[in-house]
């Protein structure tokens, strides 16, 4: 999750959003192979700001060694041995199954590494529900935050898929305030066409909403980006929508779309970020090594409030009993 954001520039939504974590209580988060100090670094300072508990997983030497590098006093925080990133991840799902952490963080291992051990069928931490990922943005060219799915998990998702990627995306407009959040299914056109078959599934998703297969939000789509984000455009296209020029999560047809889409708006548009994986048991933090500090601590506020809003978290639990 690329930001162009400055450590220097305020975020007041991001602060906002960490300000409302104060009240729940720390989250006791497993992270998963913190072996170099970016990694290193974002847990404890989400720890600093009493955002989450750090359980810190992972090969002991190589952590404590990318925290000295890093100049940073990890004294205080869990560490639980695992001899490779790979047993790491393996360990930090089992933490969540056995009930000892309510969080997953990514360290510094890849992304497929982790979410294999997620996603195992026995071991694993499935849901009825396909993971995704839901990105959080806010440029000073759209006049509202824009959630935008997914760019991060689901490469070629089917229409099944996009059902649950766009809930997922609807439960965490809600965890944000959003009482009817608008979601505007996006292709390169905004009629229906065999030829093009995100459409196809842009009108079944929207169909599926009507029949309350999707709830919590107001679809419409096909919509191509400018009608999905311009009240001019759609006008000008003769489109009739609440949704269009209007939309609060913006569903991408897949990866690589919602992936160019995000960087486009982070490196062009300077746009805020923070992420989190929903769906599985737990919010899940993906984090990267090019992240900025506002992507790093928001993206941790996220998965707390949503860890929240499902019921994860024992608000009655002191900061001392999370840490052991």
């Amino acid at each position: 999750m690329d930001s162009v954001a400055t450590e220097a520039q305020a975020w007041p939504l991001g602060e906002a959003l960490v300000a409302r974590c104060k009240t729940v209580g720390l989250a006791r988060t497993a992270v998963a192979h913190p072996c170099d100090e970016t990694s290193v670094q974002a847990a404890v300072e989400a720890a600093a700001l009493g955002l989450i508990a750090p359980i810190l997983v992972g090969p002991e030497h190589k952590i404590r060694a990318a925290a000295q590098r890093a100049g940073l006093d990890i004294s205080q925080l869990t560490l639980v041995p695992a001899p490779h990133s790979h047993a790491a991840a393996a360990r930090a799902v089992a933490l969540v199954r056995e009930g000892k952490a309510d969080l997953m963080m990514k360290g510094s291992l890849h992304t497929d590494e982790l979410m294999h051990e997620v996603m195992a069928d026995d071991t694993g931490l499935r849901t009825a529900r396909r993971v995704s990922h839901v990105y959080l943005m806010q440029t000073d060219h759209y006049p509202k935050p824009l959630l935008i799915t997914d760019g991060a998990i689901n490469i070629e998702p089917s229409l099944e898929d996009k059902r649950d990627i766009v809930q997922n995306a609807i439960d965490l407009a809600h965890v944000l305030g959003i009482a009817a959040p608008k979601v505007a299914i996006l292709s390169a056109v905004e009629t229906v066409s065999s030829r093009i078959p995100s459409t196809l599934d842009a009108a079944a998703l929207c169909k599926m909403a009507d029949r309350g297969q999707i709830t919590g939000g107001l679809l419409d789509g096909p919509l191509a980006f400018d009608n999905a984000i311009s009240r001019k455009a759609a006008t000008e296209k003769g489109i009739v929508s609440p949704v269009a020029g209007d939309a609060d999560i913006l569903v991408a047809p897949d990866l690589v779309a919602g992936n160019i889409l995000a960087k486009q708006l982070s490196f062009l548009g300077g746009a805020f970020a923070a992420g989190v994986v929903l769906g599985a048991r737990v919010p899940i933090i993906l984090t990267s090594r090019a992240d900025s500090e506002n992507t790093r601590v928001v993206s941790c506020a996220l998965a707390v409030l949503m860890a929240q809003s499902l019921g994860l978290l024992n608000a009655a639990r002191p900061a001392e009993a999370a840490h052991g």
